[in-house]
């Protein structure tokens, strides 16, 4: 099977919350040998992303979205294990978490999935974490790179406090600030001095390499 008939059968087969379908296609495209993290990243991760949509319009309610997400973790189950982990030695630090208010990790995971497998050492924060927590998290377990995720546009100021409360605490300097999520522009990564904005889990990566120095 060709490589973009696959993405888009199991982009189809989350947004269609098939999950047996999703372990069958994910099953035999490793079978074919094709390469897990863009399977997820290009297939999984896509039909996440419609599914997104189609909650924003109002098609899909919370059910429907947490069934796509089954389905999506259905194939990461199957993928991760064959994701050809980073062979680099060094091991940049990220603490990730999803801000105050909001509860939606899925994203968050993705990003944590693929960081982890690009060779970065990944302190899961959780989600709904106060502004403060993420600071002193980030300080007690000497992360280099904040990375700070939500879906939704009355937590977006959460964002612009973890920047504040590193400046006030005069230690901006010691940590690079990435933002992400589905409201989340580059614009507004701009305004509120984040050091970088990502759309997606792949681009999350490589913003996160850059960051460090090892893009």
């Amino acid at each position: 099977m060709l490589e973009q008939e696959m993405y888009k059968e199991l982009a189809d087969a989350v947004v269609e919350m098939d999950d047996d379908l999703v372990v069958e296609l994910s099953e035999k495209a490793i079978e074919e040998g094709m390469d897990a993290f863009e399977l997820i990243d290009k297939g999984l991760t896509k039909g996440m992303e419609r599914a997104g949509q189609l909650f924003e319009e109002e098609e899909y309610f919370v059910p429907e979205l947490l069934m796509c997400a089954d389905s999506m973790n259905a194939g990461v189950d199957i993928l991760k294990p064959h994701i050809k982990a980073s062979e680099s030695t060094e091991h940049h630090k990220v603490l990730i978490g999803v801000i105050e208010g909001d509860t939606h990790d899925i994203g968050k995971n993705l990003v944590k999935l693929m960081l982890e497998t690009s060779g970065f050492e990944v302190i899961d924060a959780g989600r709904d974490v106060p502004p403060q927590v993420l600071v002193d998290k980030a300080k007690e377990t000497g992360a280099e790179i904040i990375c700070i995720s939500t879906l939704m546009t009355t937590t977006m100021e959460g964002m612009e406090e973890v920047i504040h409360i590193l400046d006030k605490e005069n230690i901006r300097d010691k940590f690079k600030v990435m933002v992400g999520g589905g409201p989340i522009s580059k614009g507004f990564a701009d305004r509120i001095g984040a050091d970088g904005y990502s759309q997606n889990a792949a681009s999350a990566v490589k913003l996160a390499q850059e960051l460090v120095g090892i893009a």
